[in-house]
C-alpha cells in the first residue's frame, strides 16, 4: 500500500506521514464553543478529522483522538476585551453557564451521533483543566515571554518574535501586524496591542472566575488547547486540526505559547478544513447566515426546500475534498442524495448478484485506485468517483455483462463496506427520498389539526399532540402565527 501522504499547514505543502511513535498517533482537534445550537458549519470539521481517525485506525494505527470542548475564556468577537459567549448566553437565559454548556453539549453531541461522528478517545473540557492552564502561565512567565498587568497576563509577541517567527502558520509578518493594530481602542493594559491573553483578570460582574497567583480570573481561549494537548498528547505530538478560521490567531497563538512553556515546537502536522459558505460569504451563526443541523434534518429553515438526513450531509460533505470550499445549495444536496440512494442500492444488491467460474472485472486495480485516492491527502471526491466506477460494474454484473466468482464478490462486499461504511463512515438506514420529503408533509397535517384544536378551545388535545411528538423526539415551538417544530 502506498505511503499516506497528508497537506501540512505549517510548511504549505503534501509531506509524508510518518508517526512520532509509530503505530501510535496522537492527534488534537479543535471542537466547539458550547454557547448554541451545531449549525452546518461544525459539521464540517466534525466529518473531516473523524475521517482522518477512521482511516487510521484502518491503517492499524493505535490513535488516541482528543477533541476538546471551550466552556470558558472564549470571549465576543475571537478577542481578549467583551464579554464572555457562554456567559453572555446564559445571562440572557437567567440561568447557570454549566447548564448552558451542558444543555449545548448534549445537543452537539447527538448531532454528531446522528452524523455518525465516532467519538474521540478523550472529550476534556477547558474549565476541567485550570490547574493545567495556570502552570503553563507561570512557565510562560518564568521564561521571560509573559508580563502580568492589572491582574492579566499577556504573552509578549514582539519578544516572542526577535528568536521565532509568529505568523509562520498563518503567513503574517509581525511588521504588518504593527501596522494595521497598533492604533485600536481597548488595549491600555497590553505593551502591543497584538499581545495576547493568557489570563484575564476577571471584572466584578463577570461569573466565570478562578483563583490565580495573579488575580481572581479565567484563562484566555489560546491557552486552554495548549494546556490540554500537552497533557493528553505530551509536548509533542503528530497532528493538529481545526477550521481554518481557527488558524489565526487561535493557532497561531497556540504555536508561540506551547513553545515558550514546553521548549520545542509541539505539532508536526498542522492540518485545517476549509468552511462551508452560501453565497461565497462563511456560513455561520455570528454572521446570521447559519442553518442548525437539526434545521437541516427536519426541512425547518426558510433556505431550505426539503429536509436532508445526516447521511446525506454527511456525504454531501465528503464530495468536497476538506481542503476545498464547500458552498451550500439545495441543488448539490439533492445531487447528494440522489448519488447516495445509487450507492446504498448498489450495495444492497451485491449479495444477490449471480456468480461464475470466472471474474472479468480487475478488482486490484480499482482498490488500488481507492487506496490511492485515501493516501493523497484524504482526496475523497476521487474516492467517491471510484466507487461508482465500480457501481456501474454492479450493474453489468447484474446484467450479465460482466462475471465475477465467489470468492472474488466476497472481496468486492467486503472492500465495499470498508471504504463505504468503516472509513467514509455512511450508514445505510438512511431515509429514502421519498421518506425524507413525507415527514414534513406529515408534520404540517399535524400542526394544522393541532391548531385547529386550540382554535375550537380543545387545549387537552391541543397538549397531548405535543406531548406525544416531544415522546419520540420532536419539540414543538409556539408562535403568534401558528407553530414550529423540530427534531430533538
Amino acid at each position: 500500500m502506498a505511503e499516506l501522504i497528508l497537506y501540512n499547514t505549517l510548511t504549505r505543502r503534501k509531506e509524508v506521514f510518518n508517526p512520532l511513535h509509530p503505530p501510535r498517533v496522537g492527534i488534537y482537534v479543535c471542537g466547539p464553543t458550547v454557547y448554541g445550537d451545531p449549525h452546518l458549519g461544525h459539521a464540517r470539521p466534525a466529518i473531516t478529522f473523524d475521517l482522518l481517525f477512521r482511516y487510521l485506525l484502518h491503517l492499524g494505527y493505535q490513535v488516541r483522538y482528543v477533541r476538546n470542548i471551550t466552556d470558558v475564556g472564549h470571549l465576543e468577537n475571537d478577542a481578549d476585551e467583551g464579554r464572555d459567549k457562554i456567559a453572555t448566553r446564559a445571562q440572557l437565559e437567567q440561568i447557570e453557564p454549566m447548564e448552558i454548556v451542558q444543555r449545548y453539549s448534549d445537543h452537539y453531541h447527538k448531532s454528531m451521533d446522528q452524523l455518525n461522528v465516532l467519538k474521540p478517545s478523550i472529550e476534556p473540557r477547558a474549565s476541567g483543566h485550570i490547574p493545567e492552564q495556570i502552570e503553563m502561565v507561570a512557565k510562560i512567565l518564568d521564561a521571560g515571554y509573559a508580563y502580568i498587568s492589572n491582574g492579566s497576563v499577556y504573552f509578549d509577541v514582539e519578544k516572542y518574535d526577535t528568536k521565532n517567527h509568529y505568523g509562520k502558520l498563518s503567513g503574517r509578518v509581525l511588521e504588518d501586524l504593527l501596522s494595521t493594530t497598533r492604533d485600536l481602542d481597548g488595549q491600555e493594559e497590553k505593551r502591543n496591542p497584538f499581545d495576547f491573553a493568557l489570563w484575564k483578570k476577571a471584572l466584578p460582574e463577570h461569573i466565570m472566575r478562578w483563583n490565580s497567583p495573579w488575580s481572581p480570573g479565567f484563562p484566555g481561549w489560546h491557552l486552554e488547547c495548549s494546556a490540554m494537548s500537552t497533557k493528553y498528547l505530551g509536548d509533542e505530538f503528530d497532528i493538529h486540526g481545526g477550521g481554518m478560521d481557527l488558524l489565526f490567531p487561535h493557532h497561531e497563538c497556540e504555536i508561540a505559547q506551547s513553545k515558550i512553556a514546553n521548549g520545542k515546537d509541539s505539532v508536526r502536522y498542522w492540518m485545517h478544513n476549509n468552511m462551508v459558505t452560501i453565497n461565497g460569504q462563511k456560513m455561520g451563526k455570528s454572521l446570521g447566515n447559519g442553518i442548525l443541523l437539526d434545521q437541516m434534518f427536519s426541512g425547518n429553515h426558510p433556505l431550505l426546500e426539503k429536509s436532508y438526513d445526516p447521511m446525506t450531509i454527511r456525504f454531501f460533505i465528503l464530495q468536497a475534498h476538506y481542503r476545498s470550499t464547500l458552498d451550500f445549495s439545495n441543488e448539490a444536496l439533492q445531487a447528494s442524495e440522489k448519488g447516495l440512494s445509487r450507492l446504498m442500492k448498489s450495495i444492497a444488491m451485491l449479495p444477490g448478484l449471480a456468480v461464475s467460474n470466472e471474474t472479468t472485472i480487475n478488482l486490484d486495480i480499482w482498490k488500488t485506485n481507492c487506496y490511492n485516492a485515501l493516501n493523497d491527502d484524504l482526496n475523497t471526491p476521487i474516492l467517491i468517483a471510484h466507487l461508482f466506477d465500480m457501481v456501474k460494474m454492479i450493474n453489468l454484473l447484474s446484467e450479465g455483462r460482466e462475471r465475477i466468482t465467489k470468492p472474488d464478490l466476497d472481496i468486492l462486499i467486503q472492500q465495499f463496506h470498508q471504504f463505504t461504511f468503516d472509513i467514509l463512515g455512511l450508514r445505510e438506514e438512511q431515509l429514502t427520498t421519498g421518506e425524507s420529503e413525507l415527514l414534513p408533509k406529515v408534520m404540517d397535517m399535524i400542526l394544522s389539526l393541532r391548531q385547529e384544536a386550540k382554535k375550537n378551545k380543545d387545549f387537552a388535545l391541543s397538549d397531548r399532540i405535543r406531548e406525544e411528538l416531544g415522546k419520540i423526539g420532536i419539540s414543538i415551538k409556539d408562535k403568534k402565527d401558528g407553530a414550529d417544530w423540530e427534531i430533538g
